[in-house]
C-alpha cells in the first residue's frame, strides 16, 4: 500500500511537474516526489527527518487546515519557506492527511488543483485501507499485550504464543521494557485527558518505530486513565532514549490538554524474555503509584530508583495504613507542638545521621540539633546511635509520608462525588 501512495505522488508530481509531498495529519512525512527545484528549506528539512519541528507544526495547525475540505494555501511562518498549496486528504469523513504542493507565486490554475485534488482522493483510499488494517492490527496486539500481564498463567502463557505467532521480532536475544503512565484527569473513556494520552502514546510509538531499526518494536495498549507502552529491542534502552521517550509523551499531552493535569509515568525494570514482562509491568505501574503519592519523586519514576518506596509500595493499604502508625512518632507528634522535632528527625535519618549536614539543611546550629535530637531520644525511648531504632524511625516517617498522601486522594476522591473504596497501593 505504501507504493501505491508513493506511485500517487510520483505521477502527480510529473504532470504538475512540481515537488509533492503527503504528510499525515500530524504533518509527519508519509510520501514525498522528486525535486524540480522548487523546494525551499522547509521541505529538504521534512523528507530528511520525516516530520517538521514541533513548534512549526503547531503553527501550520493553527491555520485550521484540520478543519479544510477544500483546497487552501498556507503561509508557513519560517524564514526562507514557500507559500503552499494544501488539499486536505479525506476519506469516508476522516481526515487522513494533507498534500502539499510549494506554489510561491499563486501559479497554479483550476485545472493543476482539479488533478491535485483527484490525486487527494486516491490518496485517501489507500490511506483509509491502511488505517483499517492498523486499527484491526493494533486491537489484536492491545488484546495479547492485556493478556500478557493477566493474572492467570495460562492465559498469560497463550498470549506469549500468540505475540510470537505475530513474528514482531525474533524469539531470543530481545530485551523488554515496560513504560506507564496515568493521569489524574477524569475517569470517562471520552475524557479529553483520556484522548490526549492515547495521542501521545501513539506519537511516542510511531516515534520510535522510525527511529529504531528492525526488529526492534514498541506495543501499546490503553484503558481509560492508564496506558503503557512494551519495548521490545536487540539492546536495552539507554537512559537518553528512556529520557527521550519520556519528554516526547509529556510534551504531547501536554500540548493537547492545557488545562493542568499531569501524565506521571513510571519504568519498568528489563525482562530478558517475554514470559516476564508481566513483572515489568507491575513494577512500572508501581513506580507510578510513587510518583503519584511522593511529590519529591518527580512526574517520572524509575524501577530500582525508588528507595524504600519501592518496598513499601507492595503493601495492601490496610496493612499500610496500620502500619503506619508507630508508637514512637505517634508520641512525637504529640508532643510536638511547633517545636519540628518530626521535620528535625526525618531530615537527620535522611542524612544518614550526618549533624553538620542536617544543621545547614534545617539552617539551626549544631548546638541547637543536638537538643533536639536528645528531646526525641527522651520523647519515643529510642536511641538514635542505634541501627534498629533508626530503622524504625525512619521507616515509620515513610510509611507515614505514603499514608498521608493515600488519605489526600481518597479525601479527593469523595470531594469530586466519586464512590469512596479502599484501593491496594499497587
Amino acid at each position: 500500500m505504501a507504493d501505491d501512495l508513493q506511485d500517487i505522488v510520483d505521477n502527480l508530481a510529473e504532470r504538475l511537474q512540481r515537488s509533492v509531498a503527503i504528510d499525515d495529519p500530524n504533518i509527519r512525512l508519509l510520501a514525498a516526489s522528486r525535486h524540480f527545484g522548487d523546494e525551499d528549506a522547509s521541505r529538504v528539512s521534512s523528507v530528511l527527518n520525516r516530520s517538521v519541528a514541533p513548534q512549526l507544526c503547531e503553527q501550520i495547525l493553527a491555520q485550521g487546515i484540520a478543519q479544510w475540505t477544500t483546497p487552501g494555501r498556507v503561509i508557513v511562518p519560517l524564514e526562507g519557506t514557500l507559500p503552499r498549496l494544501c488539499i486536505p486528504i479525506r476519506c469516508a469523513g476522516l481526515l487522513l492527511g494533507y498534500l502539499w504542493l510549494i506554489d510561491p507565486d499563486s501559479t497554479l490554475g483550476d485545472r493543476d488543483q482539479d488533478i491535485a485534488r483527484e490525486a487527494a482522493e486516491r490518496a485517501g483510499v489507500v490511506l483509509y485501507r491502511q488505517l483499517i488494517v492498523h486499527e484491526r492490527s493494533r486491537a489484536r496486539h492491545e488484546a495479547i499485550l492485556r493478556e500478557l500481564v493477566a493474572t492467570d498463567r495460562a492465559i498469560r502463557s497463550q498470549a506469549v504464543d500468540d505475540l510470537r505467532a505475530e513474528q514482531l521480532f525474533p524469539t531470543t536475544g530481545m530485551y523488554f521494557q515496560v513504560l506507564g503512565m496515568q493521569h489524574q484527569g477524569p475517569d470517562g473513556i471520552a475524557a479529553p485527558q483520556t484522548v490526549a494520552m492515547e495521542a501521545a502514546v501513539e506519537d511516542a510509538q510511531s516515534w520510535m518505530s522510525q527511529r529504531s531499526a528492525a526488529p526492534a518494536c514498541a506495543l501499546m495498549a490503553t484503558n481509560k486513565s492508564r496506558a503503557w507502552l512494551m519495548l521490545a529491542q536487540p539492546q536495552p534502552p539507554s537512559r537518553r532514549e528512556l529520557d527521550t521517550i519520556c519528554s516526547r509523551l509529556t510534551a504531547r499531552f501536554d500540548r493537547l490538554t492545557q488545562d493542568g493535569v499531569q501524565l506521571v509515568l513510571g519504568i519498568g525494570g528489563l525482562a530478558h524474555r517475554v514470559e516476564n514482562i508481566v513483572e515489568s509491568y507491575r513494577q512500572a505501574f508501581l513506580a507510578v503509584r510513587a510518583a503519584q503519592l511522593v511529590p519529591s519523586i518527580g512526574p517520572v519514576a524509575r524501577w530500582g530508583a525508588l528507595g524504600p518506596y519501592q518496598l513499601l509500595l507492595r503493601m495492601p493499604t490496610e496493612d499500610l495504613l496500620a502500619a503506619a502508625q508507630v508508637p514512637a512518632l505517634v508520641t512525637l507528634d504529640k508532643e510536638d507542638g511547633h517545636r519540628g522535632l518530626v521535620a528535625t528527625l526525618e531530615a537527620f535519618l535522611d542524612n544518614a545521621g550526618d549533624v553538620a549536614r542536617t544543621a545547614r539543611n534545617l539552617n539551626v546550629h549544631r548546638a541547637t540539633l543536638y537538643h533536639r535530637l536528645k528531646r526525641i531520644e527522651q520523647l519515643t525511648g529510642c536511641e538514635l546511635s542505634r541501627g534498629d531504632d533508626r530503622l524504625t524511625l525512619h521507616l515509620g516517617l515513610k510509611l507515614r509520608a505514603l499514608a498521608a498522601a493515600h488519605r489526600n486522594e481518597t479525601t479527593l476522591t469523595l470531594t469530586e462525588d466519586k464512590p469512596a473504596r479502599m484501593r491496594s497501593v499497587s
